[in-house]
């Protein structure tokens, strides 16, 4: 049961059925969850389970640099006036995630419990997002945590057509220009597919969080976005 950052059993020693279940705990705290996040390990459960500690064989990943900019969101983004920020609404950005339906899932994994920890690492700069605006209104965004050379993806919404690939293709932008490498988008959907997203194995992903950080340079301030085609 983990209750400390040091509780965590090592990554590679996660069960391969259910895949990369590691281990579960009765308490969620910033550091934590940062701690977790150093181990190629994060939380993802219900409010009606205990916390469960994930760390997948393989993972959905995609660098910045190779984001794919298809000339139909290109086309979507000059015909509508979408205004995009960096760190401008993190919280309101978790709430939107958590409250969205999403077809074929009864109930949301992001808890309160979830919003509030990951506001404090927002905080203390270890936790982003990037938000889509339509006429004053959010209309998609994302959020996540920075770890190492990582900005790991834990959630994104979308309420009007593409504003989760214009989400992503910001991301993807300002992350490349402050030195991040990878984006870990933890499973791989047909959407990541499309946007260029691959897989990689826990051995190289452990790799890459063991690789010199550049986070102590991260401009974490809160920006506006435009997006370069």
């Amino acid at each position: 049961m983990i209750f400390h950052p040091n509780d965590f059993p090592s990554a590679d020693t996660a069960l391969n059925d259910p895949d990369g279940l590691l281990a579960f705990g009765l308490t969620l705290t910033p550091e934590l969850v940062y701690s977790a996040y150093q181990q190629g390990i994060f939380p993802w459960y219900s409010d009606d389970q205990p916390i469960l500690w994930w760390s997948p064989s393989i993972r959905a990943v995609l660098k910045p640099q190779e984001i794919k900019k298809h000339r139909s969101i290109r086309k979507a983004y000059q015909q509508t006036p979408y205004t995009i920020t960096m760190n401008e609404a993190f919280t309101e950005t978790m709430v939107h995630c958590a409250t969205i339906h999403r077809y074929g899932q009864k109930s949301t994994w992001i808890t309160d419990e979830m919003i509030a920890v990951y506001s404090q690492l927002f905080h203390h700069k270890k936790a982003m997002s990037i938000e889509i605006w339509h006429e004053e209104q959010q209309v998609g965004g994302l959020y996540g945590i920075l770890v190492a050379n990582i900005f790991c993806g834990e959630s994104m919404f979308s309420l009007r057509p593409n504003a989760s690939k214009f989400a992503l293709i910001a991301l993807a932008q300002q992350l490349f220009h402050q030195n991040i490498d990878l984006i870990d988008c933890q499973m791989m959907t047909p959407h990541l597919q499309f946007m260029g997203a691959m897989e990689m194995t826990r051995a190289d992903y452990l790799n890459e969080l063991n690789n010199p950080s550049n986070l102590d340079n991260f401009d974490h301030s809160r920006q506006l976005i435009s997006l370069k085609f």
